[in-house]
């Protein structure tokens, strides 16, 4: 009898919250102005001008003083080991052993890196 009551009480009481969550019908009134959202346009313009636009230029102009700031390196001494660059299927383009967004810069080749 005591857990049949404590089932009731807490169906009640959870009813009871979701009635009062939403208000009458539970759909937002999508009107012009109202709701607390009226001037909200105008926040997030000045957030957009004067915060978001100005940190994009900053990230900018420091990605180009970073690239600007390296200098040419080689790459690291080339060490075949087996596990990597196995191919064990050609890529069907070229003669097979570069991948498509290949950089012989940076990407070796199972033989070592181009010259």
């Amino acid at each position: 009898m005591a857990f049949t009551n404590h089932i009731l009480r807490r169906a009640a009481f959870l009813a009871n919250n979701v009635r009062n969550m939403g208000g009458s019908t539970g759909v937002a009134s999508a009107t012009p102005g109202s709701g607390h959202a009226h001037g909200d346009y105008k926040k997030w313009k000045k957030l957009s001008l004067f915060v978001a636009f100005p940190a994009v230029g900053l990230a900018m102009v420091n990605a180009v003083l970073q690239l600007s700031s390296q200098e040419e390196h080689e790459p690291p001494e080339f060490v075949p080991y087996e596990h990597m660059r196995i191919r064990t299927k050609r890529f069907p383009w070229g003669e097979g052993q570069r991948s498509l967004f290949h950089n012989p810069h940076v990407n070796a080749l199972p033989d070592g890196y181009e010259e």
